[in-house]
């Protein structure tokens, strides 16, 4: 059960997000609170797994409190207000998730089903906040079904290659290494398509925060769009990602449906549709993360004479992705953090050997 606290000024709102919060399976409202001082004791007598915030609040805003929370109380924080404006900042001060309050008019059935999409992607991380509180002795359960690509996306050898396109897979640590990464990259480039592992939510408004930072165009990536040159497309973070190829043209496709790899969206999703799309004519980055998500479909573009390459354990915040994709010989070079944006412009004109 996911313990969470509602801290909202509004005693209406206080009950709305209570009442709809606790429709959800496996999440209950422990307590409210109507301001940041209320909701410090609180947290402190509750320990919830998941707090919500309001900007607007009496005594200490919400943008402040979640400064305070994250360096004093770090926790899963998800922001429900009116004021979209400053949802960049809630993001940049800790936040994993922002969800508009219900709008005028608005049925509580529409407003639940906004609060559940959030909630219900926000899982993996309360359960990691969870296991690094969880008393030594405790029963720790492991994920044992583990879906393969094949679950929902066929292995197809390319019938029509498609022109030079270049994917990458990254989870826990990706955000800070991508826009390292993208603040380094200039045009012409082919486009660049991005799993990473991230709640949904947050894959917008990372999206625009790239796109500010670099000299390339930067979407959360929408079904059926088309792919262009020096553009980036970032997965949903409740939808698995795929590249198509049309008569030699690529449109992205989004797909509903399992966790892949234990994963929505997956990075093996992803690179397996690459292979299917394109075959040789792609190049495969595999970054800093946990597990070993896209390890099966970075072999498979390896095996099709794609060029694959995966992070160094320099400066990798966690050595799991790369490491098993390198284990699976699916790598063809190790680079360095700081070269990768080198080695992505020289892609424009590398001949496989």
């Amino acid at each position: 059960m996911y313990r969470v606290i509602v801290i909202d000024d509004s005693p209406l709102m206080q009950r709305i997000l209570s009442d709809t919060i606790s429709r959800l399976e496996d999440f209950e409202v422990v307590a409210t609170a109507s301001d940041a001082f209320e909701a410090r004791d609180l947290i402190k007598q509750h320990e919830p797994d998941m707090v919500t915030v309001d900007i607007n609040m009496p005594k200490m805003d919400g943008v402040a409190f979640l400064r305070n929370l994250m360096r004093l109380h770090p926790m899963p924080a998800v922001v429900i207000s009116t004021d979209a404006s400053r949802h960049q900042e809630v993001f940049d001060d800790g936040a994993v998730g922002f969800i508009a309050k219900k709008g005028i008019g608005e049925s509580d059935e529409s407003f639940f089903k906004r609060v559940e999409d959030t909630l219900l992607r926000l899982t993996f991380l309360i359960d990691r906040y969870q296991s690094k509180r969880r008393p030594k002795n405790a029963v720790i359960e492991i994920e044992t079904v583990k879906n393969h690509p094949d679950q929902l996306l066929a292995f197809k050898a390319p019938l029509m290659q498609g022109p030079k396109v270049i994917a990458i897979g990254a989870s826990t640590g990706g955000v800070e290494t991508l826009m390292e990464i993208f603040s380094n990259l200039t045009p012409p480039l082919p486009p660049i398509l991005i799993t990473l592992h991230i709640p949904f939510g947050f894959s917008g408004s990372f999206a625009e925060r790239l796109d500010r930072i670099s000299s390339l165009s930067v979407y959360e990536a929408q079904d059926g769009q088309a792919v262009e040159e020096s553009s980036v497309y970032i997965a949903p973070g409740n939808r698995h990602m795929l590249l198509e190829n049309r008569q030699g043209k690529y449109f992205i496709k989004l797909l509903d449906g399992p966790r892949i790899s234990r994963h929505k969206p997956s990075v093996d999703i992803l690179l397996r549709s690459v292979h299917n799309a394109s075959g040789s004519n792609a190049m495969g980055i595999m970054l800093t993360g946990m597990g070993d998500d896209g390890s099966i479909g970075m072999k498979e573009m390896f095996n099709a004479g794609a060029y694959t390459v995966a992070q160094s354990q320099k400066r990798c915040v966690v050595y799991g992705m790369p490491a098993k994709a390198i284990e699976a010989g699916a790598i063809k070079d190790v680079i360095d953090l700081n070269n990768i944006p080198s080695t992505i412009q020289k892609f424009i004109s590398y001949r496989k050997n």
